[in-house]
């Protein structure tokens, strides 16, 4: 994923998490149970925070051209997905299988983090910062 694409990405997942948290806080506050409706606020939540990450990622890949911050934004989509996605499904009466997929997503969203980590360490201070 380029660095467009990953600011693309990243646009319609803070669009789209700022819809379901709308959702939650309105529409389906009467419907859904306590303990399911903190479910909808955690998905939403990880959602938001990890497109904001994605959206940082995705300026990074302007001045660090290569795999290494493209495999971060991959994983990063793939673990919201995974994580707010199965547990957005699972509340619309989705498929019980879809239940195991919320921790892979976590699992997903660590090891993208950890994974970005490595890539800013092993790149030279002055060439993430610009000129020094």
């Amino acid at each position: 994923m380029n660095a467009q694409r990953t600011l693309a990405v990243a646009g319609v997942l803070m669009a789209t998490g700022i819809m379901a948290g709308a959702l939650a806080a309105h529409a389906l506050k009467g419907v859904l149970q306590a303990g399911q409706l903190q479910s909808l606020h955690t998905a939403v939540n990880y959602q938001l925070f990890n497109a904001l990450g994605l959206l940082a990622v995705g300026l990074l890949q302007r001045q660090l051209p290569g795999p290494a911050l493209r495999v971060t934004a991959v994983l990063l989509v793939a673990g919201i997905v995974c994580f707010s996605g199965s547990i957005y499904a699972l509340l619309a009466d989705g498929p019980r299988w879809l239940g195991p997929v919320t921790p892979l997503g976590g699992v997903l969203l660590i090891a993208a983090w950890l994974q970005f980590a490595v890539v800013m360490l092993r790149h030279d201070k002055g060439s993430v910062q610009g000129r020094g």
